[in-house]
């Protein structure tokens, strides 16, 4: 499902189920709209079966989020849920939508949630390999008869529950006060999976997760992100911005 003509994107974002994309990124998804670049988002799976969901309904939920947050592409994929393994076939799903949006960066989950599903971790590894297999020549009819396109930038979006810390070589927090009302109604869209007591627990957590990370850097609320390299700088000076917002530990200057 495409919300959009297959346009060249900005960025794309990769998740395995609907929602999660929306709890982890949502806030910098709606403002990188914003800020007037073509965003993308794709979900691997449809998430079901589920307890409370069902197909239509997730598919309703996710293109009501998709409005919140105003992506131009949303796409969802017909790989199956509960099964999802890092392979071929889902590698090829996912290059051939890179191949055919054809975005500069390529952001995606990173962790292992030994608690939770092992989806999330599978979706790394798809979307890693999804990303050289984007590149990769001479192999167009495995996805869909697209051209080759390499992608610049890999960014990673920690989960902060995975099982073990990674030190990765960058990180860097997205200033999303502006959007975290949006990111929160994207999220409030999945009402077949939170139902008011969940979502008010989930709530919690984003709101609380946001404020953290926001506050390391002087914002409300923020996202942090990682990448696999050093991040390079032709202008140190620019690069560190004013501290928006005076810290509670501070002690005054006299």
């Amino acid at each position: 499902m495409s919300a959009a003509s297959a346009e060249r994107l900005d960025i794309v974002f990769t998740a395995p189920h609907p929602d999660d994309l929306e709890i982890g990124c949502g806030g910098t998804i709606a403002k990188l709209v914003k800020q007037g670049y073509r965003v993308g988002i794709v979900h691997m799976t449809n998430g079901e079966p589920t307890p409370l969901g069902d197909p239509e309904t997730r598919m309703k939920e996710m293109r009501a989020a998709a409005d919140i947050l105003g992506v131009q592409v949303c796409e969802m994929l017909d790989i199956p849920n509960r099964v999802l393994m890092d392979g071929p076939e889902p590698r090829y799903a996912v290059a051939s939508v890179l191949r055919k949006y054809k975005p500069r960066v390529l952001v995606g989950i990173a962790g292992r949630t030994v608690a939770a599903s092992p989806d999330h971790y599978q979706a790394q590894l798809i979307t890693e390999a999804s990303r050289f297999y984007a590149q990769l020549t001479k192999w167009n009819d495995r996805f869909d008869g697209t051209e080759p396109h390499p992608i610049e930038h890999l960014i990673y979006r920690p989960l902060i529950r995975a099982a073990e810390p990674v030190n990765f070589p960058a990180q860097f927090v997205v200033d999303i006060s502006e959007t975290i009302d949006q990111k929160v109604a994207a999220v409030a869209c999945y009402r077949s999976q939170f139902p008011p007591e969940r979502f008010e627990r989930v709530r919690h957590y984003i709101m609380s997760l946001a404020g953290y990370e926001g506050g390391m850097c002087g914002y409300n609320y923020g996202e942090l992100y990682a990448v696999p390299r050093p991040i390079g700088v032709r202008d140190m000076i620019q690069m560190v911005e004013p501290w928006p917002v005076p810290s509670p530990i501070d002690t005054p200057r006299i």
